[in-house]
């Protein structure tokens, strides 16, 4: 089956042509990296954390994270994680292939198959209308369009009832594969402002915003699931994808060793708007 986009028009344009552009623009952005990705070099990526915003917002600060993959060594699979928006609430998995307006991206099956004898459920419906992995496929394929025919791919949707369990499963189902992976984990910070019914401060609000992700990317940073969970719970912190964080942190216990920031501010910083703002992390695990 092919998953068809949803979000393109709305979160990144839905013309070959004009999102070519776009993504450019996010590369050499201020806020972004720079410049474009360059050739590749030895080296491999274990895990990033990017967000999935509108383009206009966060595409500077996820151009951080596809130019550190696009210059890395190819690996043989990627693993998304994205979170439910439209509430769904079981960890499942999808084998369909998906396509943007840059092409297909090719599932894997063999990963789809070890993931579902380690009992993670293959229900490819939720995501059909889910923007969190979509959102992220642009950007892998600019990174990888020199060896797109070659890139396999799964995505997950990862939830907040069963994000603990769920993690052990994919860790075990990762093993098993015995092939290099790296996993994207795709989410947003804290959303700050009466729209998202969070309003903890009402004053030096980018600096609260960047205090208040900053504690939950030390915890990151310590590869420390519950931590970060925890902080999340005690701060009441908006962060959309901390299922799938907590997840991933739980994957790379024992084998990351630190994450690495590569880019942080707020959605304020390019709207001039933040009263209603949303913060944007590029992190790479190591």
């Amino acid at each position: 089956m092919l998953r068809k986009p949803v979000v393109a028009g709305s979160f990144y344009p839905a013309r070959k042509e004009e999102l070519l552009k776009q993504l450019e623009w996010s590369f050499r952005h201020k806020l972004g990296p720079g410049s474009l990705p360059k050739t590749r070099r030895r080296g491999d990526v274990m895990a990033v954390i990017t967000p999935h915003a509108g383009y206009q917002y966060s595409g500077p600060c996820a151009a951080h994270v596809y130019k550190t993959i696009a210059e890395a060594e190819m690996a043989d699979l990627y693993i998304f994680l994205g979170p439910s928006h439209i509430g769904f609430h079981k960890t499942c998995f999808s084998m369909d292939d998906w396509e943007t307006p840059l092409g297909v991206l090719m599932s894997d099956d063999k990963f789809g198959a070890i993931l579902e004898e380690n009992e993670i459920d293959l229900v490819p419906f939720p995501h059909k209308e889910e923007h969190s992995i979509e959102v992220q496929l642009p950007f892998f394929q600019y990174a990888m369009k020199d060896k797109i025919d070659k890139v396999r791919f799964i995505p997950i949707m990862v939830t907040e009832e069963d994000w603990q369990d769920s993690a052990l499963r994919i860790k075990k189902s990762i093993e098993q594969y015995r092939k290099k992976v790296c996993i994207i984990t795709s989410s947003d910070f804290t959303h700050y402002g009466a729209n998202y019914a969070y309003t903890p401060f009402d004053s030096d609000i980018k600096e609260n915003m960047y205090r208040l992700d900053k504690g939950a990317i030390e915890k990151i940073n310590k590869i420390d699931a519950e931590g970060f969970m925890d902080y999340c719970e005690k701060t009441g912190a908006t962060i959309c994808g901390k299922a799938p964080i907590a997840a991933l942190l739980t994957i790379l216990k024992g084998k990351a060793k630190k994450a690495e920031l590569l880019k942080y501010y707020v959605s304020g910083d390019i709207s001039g708007e933040y009263d209603v703002s949303v913060g944007y992390a590029g992190i790479l695990l190591k």
